[in-house]
């Protein structure tokens, strides 16, 4: 098992910080490089605790690949844990912390995968998965940073926070959730 390990250090709120990570739409700007898109279940605002998600299409090391994850736990401006439901890892975790500082917002990211048992597999997994799992996560995170330091971040959670948000992802499972549901403390 393999694990990555990130800080990013944002001069900005916590809800919005936390709210642009949830976002289906800034997901997809960030995995443009691979191609990838969003399901038809998923195809722009928040995601919730018990969505799915899945992208499809993406360009990995010249192949294309699928990935569904649920968010299995989610407290809001806090935490949100996503989990691989299916794909092309044997095991992937990634948990997102949030914490409000004095002055701005400390994120965290912890991602706990493997890509199969094998000397070849592990060889593979030290050499380039991880690196390119690592650059994923700090493209990503630069994006967040970037949006949530100035006024793009409108653009992504469309009214702003404490107002109407973007429209609440549709996922297979039951429950909606919208930014001002999360903002609430639902």
């Amino acid at each position: 098992m393999e694990t990555i390990r990130l800080g990013t250090w944002i001069d900005a709120p916590v809800d919005r910080c936390f709210l642009l990570s949830l976002s289906v739409d800034l997901h997809v700007a960030t995995a443009r490089s691979t191609h990838e898109q969003a399901g038809a279940e998923a195809l722009s605002g928040t995601i919730g605790e018990g969505d799915t998600l899945t992208f499809k299409g993406g360009r990995h090391f010249g192949m294309r690949g699928r990935h569904t994850s649920l968010i299995e736990k989610l407290r809001p401006h806090s935490y949100y844990r996503d989990v691989m439901i299916s794909g092309s890892f044997q095991h992937f975790e990634h948990d997102h912390h949030f914490a409000a500082m004095d002055d701005g917002t400390r994120m965290r990211d912890e991602i706990r995968f493997s890509a199969g048992s094998g000397l070849f597999r592990r060889f593979t997994t030290r050499m380039f998965l991880r690196k390119r799992l690592k650059a994923f996560l700090l493209e990503r995170n630069a994006l967040i940073k970037r949006l949530a330091e100035s006024e793009d971040w409108h653009k992504y959670l469309e009214r702003g926070i404490g107002g109407p948000t973007a429209a609440p992802v549709k996922s297979e499972t039951s429950k909606r959730r919208d930014g001002n549901a999360l903002l609430r403390g639902a």
